[in-house]
């Protein structure tokens, strides 16, 4: 059965909540990349995740939450840093991050960590996330990223409160564009092009990335659903109509639908086919917006029957 490779972090998130008049914060497992992989495995695609966890009590809870979900741990790594902590704060829908933990336990993953043939055997590898503003992990990715095979997915999963200034960022615009210029495809969100390419339009910064070498490239924009550039064409395709309620995970969502699409599928031929496979992404994230927290979040395709219907399926006829 093909497989799914995603390389990132994996953390507890403090989410923000009300009791009368107290606010409390519950906690979450989650981290990017690990919502990824719960995702692609509630979908029915086969998934590894590839990355450090603490030794502490999350850490046991961590490893203990991917194995139940069904993803693969083989490639997890355990070190002593304390397991980091986003602590997620709301205005509307839409989560606000702050990071608390040094150095970050997610960051820990060195090249000679990796499983190699893991990694080649792989239909699907995805990296991306916080964890490549942190060393030795991106020294790892890149190491990954070159094995040659699997098809490249990448989403920056850009978090403004980790990049104290402009050359910060600078930086970050570089790893993205080092990884865009080999994947098959980068998913990246409107705020992460208003952070990345501060004045462009999602328009042009997808252009840009695609001149870089990418193969497609998806910008999600909340409710106002997602722009595509694959090649030649374009198209902008509509979210949608949700309750939504908690946005934390939903591009996550939209990466994990996109893997396994990939994974039942294989590659889209055009802006056919890759918006077919992200008119199914938005459906996913739709769902996840109408529901309470990030990887807990992600549906199965019996929660995706029930609210839109038998046709949206991560393996079409």
């Amino acid at each position: 059965m093909p497989y799914a490779v995603i390389l990132g972090e994996a953390l507890v998130d403090l989410l923000e909540t009300t009791s009368g008049p107290e606010t409390l914060y519950r906690t979450a497992i989650g981290g990017g990349p690990l919502n990824v992989a719960v995702g692609v495995r509630r979908l029915g695609g086969e998934a590894h995740f590839v990355g450090t966890v603490s030794e502490d009590v999350w850490g046991e809870r961590i490893c203990a939450f991917l194995a139940e979900a069904g993803v693969g741990v083989t490639g997890v790594r355990r070190v002593t840093a304390a397991s980091t902590l986003a602590l997620t704060t709301f205005a509307g829908p839409e989560p606000r991050f702050r990071f608390y933990g040094e150095p970050p336990s997610y960051g820990r993953l060195t090249p000679g960590d990796l499983d190699l043939s893991l990694l080649g055997g792989a239909a699907v590898r995805y990296a991306g996330s916080i964890s490549l503003l942190a060393q030795p992990f991106l020294d790892a990715a890149r190491r990954a990223w070159a094995v040659p095979g699997p098809l490249r997915v990448l989403d920056p999963n850009v978090r403004p409160a980790l990049l104290p200034d402009d050359a910060a960022v600078a930086a970050l615009r570089d790893v993205v564009e080092q990884f865009a210029a080999t994947a098959d495809l980068v998913k990246l969100s409107s705020a992460d092009v208003a952070v990345l390419y501060s004045g462009a339009t999602v328009p042009e910064a997808a252009r840009r990335l695609r001149r870089t070498g990418a193969g497609a490239v998806v910008v999600t924009c909340g409710p106002d659903g997602a722009w595509l550039d694959a090649g030649a064409e374009t198209a902008a395709l509509p979210a949608p109509a949700v309750q939504a309620v908690d946005a934390t995970g939903a591009g996550d969502s939209v990466m994990a639908a996109l893997i396994a699409r990939l994974l039942a599928t294989g590659l889209p031929d055009g802006v056919a086919g890759w918006g077919e496979s992200l008119g199914f992404a938005l459906r996913v994230a739709g769902l996840v917006c109408e529901r309470h927290g990030g990887a807990a979040a992600m549906p199965t395709q019996d929660d995706l029957d029930r609210r839109w219907g038998t046709a949206v399926t991560a393996a079409p006829a």
